[in-house]
């Protein structure tokens, strides 16, 4: 759940329309794909792998939040070669080592804590919900995200975002509509509220991350670089790993994972097989969404992460033998039209956007005056 990506969407510092404008070539198409796939990867598989923690016995879920986060050391490594970069083209002396300023660090960590939060939910009704139900209800968060985003940062809302907020809102009430008819064996109607309740608690509170974070972008005062988003991103998921740690010390998680996996259904050493997953799943989401949007743009990313949904579906029934019914196909569906429709009218602003700054860019040659014979 540290999908960050919309939050650097509309900054004025880095405007989605200058993200569609990348020069390409065959290094650059690489990156994108390998990014790309990353984030597909992540996206769909790392679901899979939570369900699986929860289905054969993990019961730890502060500890599925918190390794959530977890690998964000992994991210220090592409700060460094940047450092290094920077360092080499850099004429001035000395080449400061991180670029993030005092106020986006404490509104990072801040942010962080509230990720946190949302990781929590988000394991929590990972542990009582199929995979099928809970993707479809956390694809909500982009209405939730429309919503708050229009009282948060004043973004106007557009036909297609009100169109997708409505589509949206009735996939979750046809799940909740039919909530009982995809319940695990043996596990009381009360935990697969709570885990329903929880999951969509999860989309309302990410939907506002986002615009928290467009807001902070909003108010930094320098440039929103890659290596600073980078960086960012890293002060955030230390805060969201150090608050789910706590909460294992709370609920003596450390002490009952040596145990856990003892006693897990398909055996220590693939407990920890899946535990690691979980981790460097989680990663490779937010590797690849951050990727995706350097080399291309937030609205390509957002795409990928919506062709996410429907492969979790597919792998849901496959590899964990769950039913797949006509009301989630009904609710599958509108949440694919609505994400669509969303991700169109963002498109569509964009267009706008281009050619009100191609307008002011390029002069009017009838303004000009006329050469003198």
């Amino acid at each position: 759940m540290e999908i960050e990506w919309q939050a650097i969407q509309s900054q004025p510092t880095t405007p989605a329309a200058a993200i569609f404008n990348k020069p390409v070539n065959s290094k650059h198409i690489l990156l994108l794909l390998l990014n790309v796939v990353l984030l597909i990867a992540g996206g769909s598989v790392g679901p899979i792998f939570v369900r699986i923690y929860f289905l054969h016995g993990g019961n730890r879920k502060w500890f599925a939040s918190f390794l959530q986060t977890a690998a964000f050391p992994f991210l220090l490594l592409p700060l460094l070669f940047s450092f290094g970069r920077r360092r080499r083209r850099s004429s001035a002396s000395p080449t400061p080592l991180f670029l993030i300023s005092p106020f986006l660090l404490l509104s990072s960590a801040a942010i962080g804590i509230f990720t946190g939060l949302v990781n929590f939910f988000y394991s929590y009704g990972s542990s009582y919900l199929p995979v099928s139900t809970s993707s479809l209800l956390i694809s909500t968060q982009l209405g939730f995200t429309a919503l708050f985003a229009f009282l948060i940062v004043r973004q106007k809302f557009t036909a297609p975002t009100i169109n997708s907020v409505v589509l949206l809102t009735f996939s979750a009430v046809v799940l909740g509509v039919h909530s009982n008819g995809d319940r695990p064996e043996g596990e009381s109607t009360a935990k697969y509220m709570a885990g329903f309740a929880m999951m969509l608690a999860a989309a309302v509170l990410y939907g506002l991350v986002l615009p928290l974070m467009e807001l902070m972008y909003n108010k930094a005062k320098q440039d929103i670089s890659y290596t600073l988003v980078m960086e960012i991103q890293i002060v955030m998921a230390a805060a969201a790993t150090a608050f789910c740690a706590v909460g294992m010390v709370v609920n003596k998680d450390f002490q009952a994972i040596l145990e856990e996996g003892h006693q897990y259904g398909l055996g220590e050493t693939k407990y920890y097989v899946v535990v690691v997953f979980i981790a460097l799943l989680s990663e490779a989401l937010f590797l690849g969404i951050t990727g995706t949007i350097n080399y291309s743009s937030a609205l390509v990313s957002g795409i990928a992460l919506a062709i996410c949904i429907p492969i979790s579906e597919v792998l849901a029934v496959l590899f964990l033998h769950e039913n797949f019914d006509a009301e989630k196909g009904v609710s599958l569906s509108l949440a694919i039209w609505g994400m669509i429709s969303y991700f169109y009218g963002e498109y569509k602003t964009y267009l706008r956007n281009k050619t009100v700054t191609m307008e002011h860019m390029v002069p009017i040659s009838t303004s000009l005056p006329s050469p003198v014979n």
